[in-house]
């Protein structure tokens, strides 16, 4: 007989704690039930450590629990022969993870066992059931997940406020939301502060003098938060909420003006100041500056230029000597903005967080405005090719702005040794030529490739479809109430009916700028076709 001691740890795991505070929970019912199993291998020598690991409001979804982490610890640490747990999906939910977990039991000869599916992870009939048990779980945490998304975009698509922290100027009661007078008074207040200031820096330093402390990211999601004219957003699209708005139309909109003529106003700066000074090289490798030169007409054209051309070196010079300075720092705000919004790319970096974090900072990004000091400081390089832009960022600090977004707080600014790890993207560019003509690529001409946007389109439908009503008879009010949307809306959208055959038409074959947006197009005021294709392309 083998008289060696097998020693056997327990691991529990609930995933929210709800019911954690009373007498006997969960957790003490799966440790009870995992002790009784252990004793009754009495004759196997197995022997049960004292070490509790418990994980309580932890998902099994990721492996980013410390129990599990002292547990995995110890087991390489040579201290564990068993992992006992009550069922397989407490120790893991995810294919991936339970690759991971079994490989660390593997190289320490070590294994578990699940004392109501009886699993031995030693066989490889035993891994391949537990496999297929894993994929079931994993199937329904999934299908799960899908329920809840249809049944929050249900709810909101009938004007349901679905939980979260309220806006500033509500309070929540029994599961909906209603304007507080006081704080209402208060947002108010900014609405109009702002449309006298024009500036969200000044409106923070005159808030500051009242004696209220609001971060200019704050503001900007204050602004441009449509829950405030009474609406309820899901996915991009806004609905008629059940909850009642404290902000006039007309001021909302007049403040969505001036901050859009403050975003195309801010590419009006000192090239010294330039986004991507000292960031930015091209496709052989050399730092491209900012520069500029004036043409005939007194205009100052801006650019970023390779040093080889500077420097007067032919021989070192790649096919990108120089490019619009405003059109790639938009591109690169544009970016950002499509960085924030995707949900799959700041996942990577909050994955190891609580999932209820996880839940409301993927909610808060959704009206998140990001400045280009934090882009800045985001961005560790950019390398240009004739197709391309490799965007290379600073993975540490990505996670310090997610946390300063949780926290409502302003980022700090990491210092260069914390900056280990980085993450870089490539995005298709196109570069063409700037206003006057001159070519501002050297090399080959690369044709953008053909990108429809769908929603884009939807809009220009939209707006067509409006439009034929309008010449039908409905007023703008009847539109409105019938698709349950503001008359403001309608009357932005209506007015994207009388843009140019070009741009339209550009839109539907997919080659618009690679930074057009619903809000570039709303911004073009003129109504002369050849000034709005000249601001279309600008």
């Amino acid at each position: 007989m083998n008289d060696k001691k097998i020693r056997c740890a327990i691991y529990t795991r609930k995933s929210t704690e709800e019911g954690l505070e009373q007498e006997f929970n969960s957790l003490q019912a799966q440790r009870e039930a995992c002790e009784s199993y252990i004793k009754s291998q009495k004759h196997e020598n197995w022997q049960l450590l004292p070490t509790e690991y418990d994980d309580g409001g932890y998902s099994g979804g990721n492996m980013e629990r410390p129990a599990l982490k002292r547990l995995l610890q110890d087991v390489q640490n040579g201290l564990v022969d068993i992992i006992v747990v009550y069922k397989i999906d407490r120790l893991t939910r995810s294919l991936m993870d339970f690759s991971k977990i079994v490989e660390v039991l593997d190289k320490h000869n070590a294994s578990f066992v699940s004392i109501t599916q009886h699993f031995n992870t030693t066989t490889s009939m035993g891994r391949l059931t537990l496999n297929m048990l894993l994929s079931f779980a994993q199937f329904e945490r999934e299908v799960t997940g899908e329920h809840i998304r249809d049944k929050i975009s249900a709810s909101k698509k009938k004007g349901m406020w679905m939980g979260g922290k309220p806006p500033l100027g509500y309070y929540r009661k029994d599961k909906k939301i209603y304007p507080d007078e006081e704080k209402s008074a208060l947002v108010h207040a900014i609405f109009e502060k702002y449309t006298e200031l024009k500036s969200t820096t000044l409106l923070k330093d005159w808030l500051k003098e009242q004696g209220q402390n609001i971060s200019v990211g704050n503001l900007n999601c204050i602004l441009r938060n449509k829950a405030y004219i009474g609406l309820v957003g899901h996915k991009g699209t806004w609905y008629q909420g059940e909850h009642r708005g404290i902000i006039p139309t007309e001021l909302f909109e007049q403040v969505q003006n001036v901050m859009a003529d403050n975003r195309i106003n801010r590419q009006h700066y000192d090239p010294k100041k330039s986004l991507l000074s000292g960031k930015l090289y091209d496709d052989k490798g050399n730092a491209m500056s900012p520069s500029w030169s004036t043409g005939c007409s007194g205009k100052t054209y801006r650019y970023y230029v390779s040093q080889a051309i500077i420097r007067k070196e032919p021989s070192k010079l790649g096919k990108i000597g120089k490019v619009s300075l405003p059109q790639l720092e938009n591109f690169i705000d544009s970016w950002f903005e499509r960085f924030l919004l995707d949900k799959t790319k700041p996942y990577q970096y909050v994955q190891h967080f609580e999932v209820s974090k996880q839940k409301k900072l993927l909610q808060l990004l959704s009206s998140y405005t990001i400045t280009r000091d934090i882009e800045k400081a985001l961005i560790k390089h950019i390398k240009l090719r004739p197709n391309e832009v490799e965007i290379t960022l600073h993975a540490e600090q990505i996670v310090e702005l997610f946390n300063a977004i949780y926290e409502n707080r302003e980022m700090g600014l990491l210092k260069p040794e914390e900056l280990k790890q980085e993450r870089t993207y490539t995005e298709p560019y196109h570069i063409g030529t700037i206003a006057n003509g001159e070519k501002i690529i050297i090399g080959q001409f690369v044709e953008p490739k053909k990108r429809p946007n769908a929603e884009l389109i939807k809009i220009l439908n939209q707006a067509y479809t409006w439009h034929q009503d309008v010449l039908n008879g409905a007023s703008t009010q009847d539109i409105a109430k019938r698709d349950k949307v503001c008359v403001q809306y309608v009357r932005r959208i209506l007015n994207l009916s009388f843009l140019s055959p070009k741009i339209v038409r550009a839109i539907l074959n997919g080659t618009q700028p690679t930074d057009c947006t619903l809000k570039k197009l709303l911004s073009i005021k003129s109504s002369n076709w050849q000034e709005q294709e000249q601001l279309f392309h600008k």
